[in-house]
C-alpha cells in the first residue's frame, strides 16, 4: 500500500523557518502597540503637569534660590552700605514758594497787621476777620486804650487769630497766673499752635507774646455814664447844658419797654460791665421813639461822650437814656407818649458809627434792657 504524502505537512517546518517578510511583520505588532501606549501614557502624564504648574504658576525649571541668612544673625559679615550723597536735586522734588498764601478761615493761628482804612470801624473790622470787637481792643491796648472810637487812617492794628488776649508776656509771669487773670485754664494756652509749647514739658522761656484763646478781661468803659437818679420821679438836674429840674409829671411809665428803633437788632457792643448799655442797629436819620411814657429830663448834648442825648423820667424809678442822636425833637420838661418820636438816631459823640445806645435804669442802678425790651 502506497502511502500518501501530505506535501503541506512536510512543507510546514521549512516554512516556519522561512517565513515571509508580511509575515514577519504580523508577528512583531503586539510589541509596536506596546510602545504607542506607554509613550501615549507619557504624554499625558506630562500634559497633565503641565496644565497643574500652569494652575499652581509653578515653574519645575526655575532654579530655586537658597534663603538668605538675615545680616544679624550671620557671625563675621560685613555689610558695606552705599555711600549717603548730599546732593538730591536728580530725584528730589522741589516745590516753588508762592508769595501769596490764601488762608482758610478758621485755620490761622499767627497774629497779623491790619492798616486801617478811611470809613473803617472797630465792629467793621471785627467782621471781616470773624472776631469780636472786644479781642481787637484786648490787643491793641497800647494804641486804643480800650476807646473803639479812637480809629485813624493808617494806623496798624494787631488782629488775633481767634477770640481772646493776644498777651505780651511779662517778667515774673507764669502760665497759673497768666491764666488765672484772663479766665482760662493753664492748658487753654498750652496747646494753642502758635505759642509752640511742648505738652508734656511745657516752658515760658523766650515768649514774647501768647494767644489765650477764650480770655477776656474787663475794658475801660470809653463813656462815661451820667451820675444821676431820680428815685421815684425828676427832682434832680442832670449836669451838661440839655438838664433840667421838672417839677410836674404828665405821664406815668407804664413798666413795659417797647422797642426805640424800627429795627431790632445789636449793631455794636453788648450790655457789659464796661458798656451797661446796648447799641441798637439804626442809620442817620432813622426814627427814635420814647420806649415808654415819662418825662424828659435830658435833651441836647452831653460832653461825656454821649454826644446828643435824650433822658426820660418814667416816674416810677426807671429812666431811659437815647445817646448819639443826630437830631433831637423834644425839649427838657415836656411829657412824652410811650412811640413818641424824639430824635434821629446818629453818629455823635464818642461813637463808632451811626447806631443808638440804649440804657435803662432802676432807682439808680443799670439794667440789663434785653430784660425788658418787649
Amino acid at each position: 500500500m502506497v502511502k500518501k504524502i501530505d506535501l503541506a505537512e512536510e512543507s510546514m517546518p521549512e516554512s516556519a523557518d522561512n517565513n515571509s517578510p508580511a509575515e514577519a511583520q504580523t508577528k512583531h505588532v503586539p510589541a509596536q502597540n506596546n510602545w504607542a501606549l506607554i509613550l501615549s501614557w507619557v504624554a499625558t502624564f506630562l500634559v497633565v503637569a503641565v496644565l497643574l504648574a500652569v494652575l499652581f504658576q509653578f515653574n519645575p525649571l526655575q532654579k530655586i534660590q537658597p534663603a538668605e541668612e538675615h545680616p544679624s544673625e550671620a557671625e563675621g559679615v560685613t555689610v558695606n552700605l552705599p555711600v549717603l550723597s548730599n546732593n538730591r536735586s536728580d530725584y528730589a522734588l522741589v516745590r516753588v514758594v508762592e508769595p501769596v498764601t490764601t488762608i482758610p478761615d478758621g485755620t490761622r493761628h499767627f497774629a497779623i497787621k491790619y492798616t486801617v482804612e478811611e470809613g473803617d470801624s472797630i465792629f467793621a473790622i471785627a467782621k471781616k476777620f470773624n472776631l469780636k470787637a472786644e479781642s481787637i481792643l484786648y490787643a491793641n491796648y497800647d494804641l486804643l486804650h480800650d476807646d473803639p472810637t479812637f480809629l485813624s487812617p493808617g494806623w496798624q492794628l494787631t488782629i488775633p487769630p481767634t477770640d481772646g488776649v493776644y498777651y505780651k508776656w511779662q517778667p515774673g509771669d507764669s502760665l497759673a497766673k497768666v491764666a488765672e487773670k484772663y479766665y482760662v485754664e493753664p492748658e487753654d494756652i498750652i496747646r494753642w499752635p502758635s505759642n509752640h509749647m511742648d505738652i508734656t514739658n511745657p516752658s515760658t522761656e523766650g515768649l514774647e507774646y501768647v494767644m489765650i484763646p477764650g480770655g477776656y478781661r474787663d475794658i475801660q468803659s470809653w463813656i462815661v455814664p451820667l451820675a444821676y437818679t431820680s428815685g421815684a420821679g425828676a427832682t434832680r438836674v442832670i449836669s451838661g447844658p440839655g438838664g433840667c429840674e421838672a417839677t410836674s409829671y404828665q405821664y406815668i411809665g407804664s413798666g413795659s419797654f417797647m422797642w426805640p428803633t424800627p429795627t431790632r437788632g445789636l449793631s455794636g457792643f453788648d450790655f457789659s460791665s464796661y458798656h451797661l448799655a446796648i447799641d441798637i442797629s439804626a442809620m442817620t436819620g432813622d426814627p427814635v421813639y420814647a420806649s415808654d411814657y415819662g418825662t424828659v429830663v435830658y435833651a441836647g448834648w452831653n460832653s461825656s461822650g454821649y454826644g446828643n442825648l435824650v433822658v426820660i423820667d418814667h416816674g416810677n424809678g426807671y429812666e431811659t437814656l437815647y445817646a448819639h442822636l443826630s437830631q433831637v425833637y423834644v425839649s427838657c420838661g415836656q411829657g412824652v407818649a410811650q412811640g413818641a418820636v424824639i430824635a434821629a438816631a446818629g453818629d455823635t459823640g464818642r461813637s463808632y458809627g451811626s447806631h443808638l445806645h440804649f440804657e435803662v435804669r432802676l432807682n439808680g442802678g443799670f439794667v440789663n434792657p434785653w430784660s425788658v425790651l418787649n
